[in-house]
């Protein structure tokens, strides 16, 4: 089994950036969930699906995470907003997680997202 094969193959959508937040991953089951190509998707920053008056406090956790090497919401399901591509609203349930480099710095994020009804 190739681990690309099985990144493109799971059923939750899967999105990972660098520590500046541009999208580096992103595969087949996040085109389904947000929209978006990955040659779309690929290169742009997280604002791509984080809805606008979410942004501040997405960014301030984001960049604390990455300084912290560690999330606070390791391990637990959030339910969130998301915007994707046709503009509707999506609630989306992530786990997040800290990514690291070979020497154990955090080099970005990974999260794993799918569909949820409204909270």
């Amino acid at each position: 089994m190739e681990p690309a094969s099985l990144l493109e193959q799971l059923p939750d959508a899967v999105v990972a950036a660098d520590r500046a937040g541009v999208i580096r991953v992103w595969n087949a089951a996040a085109s389904q969930l947000f929209g978006y190509a990955p040659a779309e998707a690929i290169g742009q920053t997280l604002d791509l699906i984080i809805p606008e008056r979410l942004r501040d406090a997405h960014w301030k956790g984001y960049h604390a995470a990455l300084a912290a090497g560690q999330t606070k919401y390791a391990g637990r399901v959030m339910t969130t907003r998301a915007t994707p591509k046709n503009g509707e609203k999506l609630y989306v349930g992530m786990c997040f997680a800290i990514v690291r480099d070979p020497s154990g710095q955090a080099c970005g994020a990974v999260a794993s997202a799918r569909r949820v009804e409204r909270p």
